[in-house]
């Protein structure tokens, strides 16, 4: 054999061990590590479909504390995996790509994932939100050393500091996506947050729209947008109620039966309390209103309590509104048309659950909703001209 022949082999023959050699890309391979773990148990790999339902994608069993699932994806999503007997599931983003998942069967929450770029992104929302949880764990501390009935002024101080951070941490989504906006973990982001109450669409929009091409054209981005699209198709419905917007007046009874107006009985600031009789969360917040009131009536502070009794199971919707108020101490002014849900200025105001809370400064405006506790306060106290 000539050597040129020789040569001309060994390269034919490197080539073909090469290519045999050579993963699809187009794959993912997941390789499992599940040090004590039984052989047999099976490993499941699940997603969330449109409706909120898990599906089971694939699975594996486990053997000699190692499992393998092999596939593709159209492109990165979040993933989940369990095993039988584990608590829980591993979160993580799955794309194509060699991905290694150290499974903790006592903690899967816990299991690290390596090999996966767009899961870096989802473990650094995670780390932020532990923040979070961490810092409030720190502040309940500092509560407890205080011992059972610590001074009404170091109880506020500590409440106020404890709101602050629910605040930060309600808003620490927004601004994940709006920092991270190269990112297939954002996309999945948008769309886990926009079933939540609060999700402010006009924002989430525009932090979409500053997205690159390819994820927004992506299947996933175009999902996101459809919803998105939805949202502000509804949002457009009732955008004169949004903070800023001078709050629609309305007319409604008294419990005398006389005829108010909302223009009518606002003072410097004006709290429109929607709550009813049999609402437990409301009647467990009307404490909290009533402190707020009280310590802010003679500053010019009224509120206006729209109660949305009448709801099928109440025998005399009138007799339990006014036992409640009268039972609760509520001293405002109160009207209801007694229709449940149905109460037109709950149509009016798009009220779809109690408690709910619109806060008006002395123009009418509308500057806040839904604030309770330490926040109510807080944002009463600020519009009064006491920061």
């Amino acid at each position: 054999m000539t050597e040129m022949k020789r040569i001309l082999i060994l390269l034919v023959i490197g080539i073909t061990i090469a290519s045999c050699n050579q993963r699809n890309t187009n794959e993912y391979l997941i390789n499992g590590n599940a040090e004590g773990v039984h052989n047999g148990i099976r490993i499941r790999l699940a997603q969330i479909d449109e409706k909120g339902q898990q599906i089971i994608k694939d699975s594996a069993v486990v053997m000699d504390g190692k499992f393998t699932i092999k596939g593709n994806v159209e492109e990165p999503g979040i993933y989940f995996l369990s095993a039988d007997g584990s608590p829980g599931n591993v979160v993580f983003m799955l794309e194509n790509s060699d991905i290694t998942i150290d499974f903790n069967k006592d903690i899967p929450m816990e299991s690290k994932v390596t090999g996966s770029e767009s899961n870096k992104s989802y473990e650094d929302f995670q780390n932020g939100m532990m923040a979070f949880k961490e810092e409030g764990e720190a502040i309940m501390s500092k509560f407890r050393e205080l011992g059972q009935e610590p001074a009404p002024k170091q109880r506020d101080s500590i409440g106020k500091v404890m709101e602050a951070l629910r605040e930060r941490q309600r808003a620490y989504p927004l601004q994940f996506v709006q920092e991270n906006s190269n990112s297939f973990f954002s996309l999945n982001l948008i769309q886990l947050e926009s079933s939540r109450a609060g999700f402010d669409i006009l924002k989430y929009k525009e932090a979409y729209e500053s997205f690159p091409e390819d994820l927004k054209e992506s299947k996933r981005g175009q999902v996101v947008k459809q919803k998105l699209d939805e949202l502000y198709k509804e949002y457009e419905k009732t955008a004169y109620l949004e903070i800023g917007k001078i709050a629609p007046d309305f007319e409604s009874q008294t419990p005398d039966g006389e005829t108010v107006s909302l223009n009518n009985l606002k003072g410097k600031v004006t709290i429109i309390d929607f709550w009813a009789a049999w609402c437990g969360p409301c009647r467990r917040e009307n404490p909290n209103v009533v402190k707020v009131y009280e310590q802010y009536h003679d500053k010019g502070l009224e509120i206006i309590g729209v109660s949305l009794d009448g709801a099928p199971n109440q025998k005399d919707p009138k007799k339990a509104w006014l036992a409640a108020i009268e039972k609760d101490g509520l001293k405002w002014n109160h009207v209801s048309s007694l229709m449940y849900f149905n109460d037109p200025v709950a149509r009016q105001y798009n009220i779809t659950s109690i408690p709910a809370t619109y806060i008006l400064d002395e123009e009418g405006k509308i500057v806040a909703k839904n604030l309770r506790g330490f926040a109510l306060e807080r944002k009463i106290r600020q519009l009064l001209g006491n920061p």
